[in-house]
């Protein structure tokens, strides 16, 4: 059986500190493909560093809505942004999006920095790892103003609405941890409901790690647990849905 890890953050210091177990620990658990996700313009050149380093890691470059007015400041950012994206074995452009959930960074200027990237991205042709939470509203105006963007929504955790209105768009939806230990029944109705041939299935590690283990550190490893939960969730074959789920990543992010 093999799984890929779709969103991870190797670049983090809890995973970075210890690189190759965690690669070896993720490969016995048949996770032979991971992409390392970029969430300022630093730790994406960081992503990009890994990606070059091991085989089996990709990277994806950008800057996470949390980190939009750092983005902002600095006028030279999407230039930055753009010859970071033409980096061997950079495979995306994310994360990015929108994050109005307890943040503390202003509702334009994550949208000001959302576009920019949107801007600085699509000559790229690169998928992009879209962030969302609280707010889809203001996300769909912003996707529905360009034409050609593709990718993945990561971590969804929303309902039937929103889970539609990706899907029409043709986004692939990425599932994690959060999926193993959440008690909201409308968000394991939209994980039952996504056509397996857009699923994609992550870990966001080191971050939600999956129940019933909920590691303090979570490592692509735990990409296989979330993969199980779900596969008896949606009453498929383990098999069939990590055949497909790899062959999703693959195809949308062009893992040769």
């Amino acid at each position: 059986m093999e799984l890929v890890d779709s969103h991870c953050h190797l670049q983090f210091e809890k995973l970075a500190s210890d690189l190759d177990g965690v690669l070896s620990r993720a490969g016995a658990a048949g996770v032979n493909r991971m992409i390392c996700v970029g969430t300022d313009l630093e730790d994406s050149r960081q992503s990009a560093e890994i990606a070059a380093k091991f085989d089996n890691v990709w990277a994806a470059v950008g800057v996470h809505p949390h980190e939009a007015t750092k983005f902002l400041k600095d006028p030279q950012s999407p230039k930055i942004l753009n010859k970071l994206s033409i980096l061997p074995k950079v495979v995306a452009i994310g994360e990015v999006g929108l994050d109005y959930y307890k943040s503390q960074t202003p509702p334009d200027v994550q949208q000001e920095a959302l576009r920019a990237q949107v801007e600085a991205g699509l000559p790229t042709g690169l998928p992009f790892i879209f962030h969302v939470r609280d707010a889809w509203t203001d996300f769909w105006r912003i996707f529905d103003e360009h034409e050609g963007l593709r990718g993945v929504i990561h971590s969804f955790s929303s309902g039937r609405k929103q889970l539609d209105a990706a899907l029409n768009r043709g986004l692939y939806i990425g599932l994690n941890g959060i999926m193993t230990f959440t008690r909201d029944e409308a968000q394991l109705e939209s994980a039952r409901r996504v056509p397996l041939e857009r699923l994609l299935i992550e870990t966001d590690a080191p971050f939600l790690g999956p129940a019933p283990e909920r590691p303090s550190i979570c490592e692509p490893r735990h990409v296989a647990v979330t993969a199980e939960f779900l596969a008896e969730l949606r009453g498929e074959s383990l098999e069939d849905l990590a055949k497909t789920s790899t062959t999703n990543a693959i195809k949308l992010f062009g893992l040769k």
